[in-house]
C-alpha cells in the first residue's frame, strides 16, 4: 500500500470519527479522534495477544511507512502554524506582546532545565544510567506547548481573552523556539564535533532570529504578490506558496521554519487581509484555511493514536511514564509561576492564569515527532536492549496522550469559572 493511499484510508477514517462523535458524542473533535484511535490500537493489541485475530503487525507495517517525523516536521507542521498565525489578531498580541515573548522564550528554557535536571535526579536515584543531556533533551521536546493541541481545543472552549491570547500566542511562538533549543541539544548530543559555548549560541541565534527575519520577508514577498493581483482565486492560491515552497526553502538556509510561518501568518492575517485582497477573497481567506486546518489536525489525531502499535513496552517503561507525567506538570506549573511573579508587578489578572496556562498547556504530535528523530543505539538497560530513544520516546506518548485526553477534556470547567471571575473583576 502506497503512502498515498495510507494517507486517504486514514483521512477516512479520521473523518469517520468525527462524524459519528458529532451524532452521538460531545466531545471535542480531536480529543474524540485520538481517543477513538488510542481504542482501536488497544483493541489491535490485545486481540492480538489472545489470539482472536492478529492484525498488530500489518497495522504497524502501514503506518511505519508513513515517516510521522518528517510529515509533521518537514510538512503539514507548516500549514498548521500559518493558519494558526492567520487567526491570531495583532491588536490583542501588542497587548500582550510581553507576555507571550518571556512565556514562550524564558519559560520554555526553565521548563526544559527544570525537567531536564530533575529528570537526571530520578534517574540516578532508581539506578537508570541515562546521561545529563539526554534528560535535557527530553526536557527540551516536552517543554513547548503543542500549538497544534493547544489552538484546536482552546479556542472552541472561549476563554477570557487575555488568558486566550497568553496561551495561542505563547504557543504558537514557543513551538518554533522549543525547535530552536531541542537541535541544539540534539547538536550536543548526537553531532560529530565537539560542541562550544560560541557555536551553541551561534546556532540557536542562526535559527531564531533567522526564522523570525525570513518570516518577514516572506511575509513581505506574498503580501506584495496578493496586492499585485485581482484574481480571487489566485490570492487565496498564493497563500498556499507560503506553508509549501517557504517552509521547505526555510530547512535548505537553515533556519526556524517554525518561527517564519507563525510571522508571515500574522502579516497576511493582519496586514494583507485588509490591503491586498478583495472582499470576496478576505471573507473565503478565513473558511479556505480553516477547512485545511481541520482536515490536516484530523489525520495528525488520528496518527497520535494508533502510534502505540508501533511501541514495544518493557516493565521499566512504565515506571519512566509515570514519573513524566507529574514532572512535566510541575515543569510547566514552575515556570509559569515564576513568569507571573513577574508580571503581577505590572499588570493584574485573572487569579486563574497560572492554572489554566498549566493545565492547558497540551503536548502534541510536534512533541512526539521530535522524539521520533533521536536516533536508535545509545543504551541505557543494555540487558534488555532498552536505548534512549525508547525511553524518551515512551515518556512523550505518556505525556501526549494524558494532556490530549485528560487535560484537554477537563480544562472546560475551570475556563468556565475563570468566566465568571472575569466578569465580576
Amino acid at each position: 500500500m502506497s503512502v498515498y493511499t495510507t494517507l486517504c484510508f486514514l483521512a477516512a477514517a479520521s473523518m469517520l470519527i468525527a462524524f459519528i462523535n458529532s451524532k452521538i458524542g460531545r466531545m471535542q473533535t480531536t480529543i474524540a479522534i485520538t481517543a477513538g484511535a488510542l481504542v482501536l490500537s488497544l483493541l489491535i493489541i490485545i486481540a492480538g495477544q489472545r489470539d482472536w485475530f492478529n492484525l498488530q503487525d500489518l497495522a504497524a507495517q502501514t503506518l511505519s511507512s508513513i515517516d510521522f517525523e518528517s510529515f509533521l516536521l518537514k510538512g503539514v507542521l507548516g500549514f498548521l502554524l500559518f493558519a494558526g498565525g492567520l487567526g491570531i489578531k495583532l491588536p490583542n498580541l501588542k497587548d500582550q506582546k510581553w507576555e507571550i515573548t518571556v512565556l514562550a522564550l524564558v519559560a520554555t528554557l526553565i521548563s526544559t532545565f527544570f525537567i531536564g535536571f530533575a529528570l537526571y535526579g530520578i534517574f540516578q536515584l532508581l539506578g537508570i544510567n541515562m546521561g545529563l543531556i539526554y534528560c535535557l533533551l527530553f526536557g527540551a521536546l516536552i517543554s513547548p506547548t503543542d500549538p497544534i493541541a493547544v489552538l484546536a481545543i482552546i479556542r472552541q472552549l472561549k476563554a477570557p481573552r487575555r488568558i486566550s491570547i497568553q496561551v495561542e500566542g505563547e504557543s504558537l511562538f514557543n513551538d518554533g523556539f522549543g525547535l530552536v533549543i531541542f537541535v541544539t541539544l540534539f547538536t550536543i548530543a548526537f553531532g560529530t564535533e565537539e560542541p562550544t559555548a560560541f557555536g551553541v549560541v551561534q546556532l540557536f541565534l542562526h535559527e531564531a532570529i533567522g526564522g523570525l527575519v525570513y518570516g518577514g520577508l516572506l511575509g513581505l514577498l506574498f503580501h506584495w504578490l496578493i496586492c499585485s493581483t485581482d484574481d480571487h482565486s489566485m490570492e487565496l492560491l498564493l497563500t498556499l506558496g507560503i506553508p509549501t515552497a517557504g517552509y521547505a526553502f526555510a530547512d535548505v538556509i537553515g533556519v526556524s521554519g517554525p518561527l517564519a510561518m507563525v510571522v508571515a501568518g500574522i502579516m497576511i492575517g493582519n496586514w494583507t487581509r485588509y490591503i491586498g485582497f478583495s472582499p470576496e477573497s478576505e471573507d473565503h481567506l478565513d473558511h479556505f484555511w480553516e477547512l485545511v486546518d481541520e482536515f490536516i489536525n484530523s489525520v495528525l489525531f488520528l496518527l497520535i493514536g494508533l502510534a502505540i502499535i508501533q511501541f514495544t513496552f518493557h516493565q521499566e517503561d512504565w515506571v519512566v511514564m509515570a514519573i513524566a507525567i507529574p514532572l512535566v506538570l510541575l515543569g510547566r506549573w514552575v515556570s509559569v509561576r515564576l513568569c507571573y511573579i513577574g508580571f503581577n508587578r505590572y499588570r493584574d489578572y485573572n487569579p486563574l492564569s497560572v492554572q489554566i496556562l498549566t493545565w492547558g498547556g497540551l503536548r502534541g504530535g510536534l512533541a512526539l515527532a521530535m522524539a521520533m528523530s533521536i536516533p536508535a543505539g545509545v543504551m541505557v538497560i543494555p540487558e534488555k536492549n532498552i536505548d534512549v530513544r525508547e525511553i524518551i520516546l515512551v515518556m512523550t506518548y505518556a505525556v501526549v496522550v494524558f494532556s490530549i485526553l485528560i487535560q484537554g477534556s477537563t480544562i472546560t470547567k475551570m475556563i468556565e469559572k475563570a468566566k465568571v471571575i472575569e466578569r465580576n473583576m
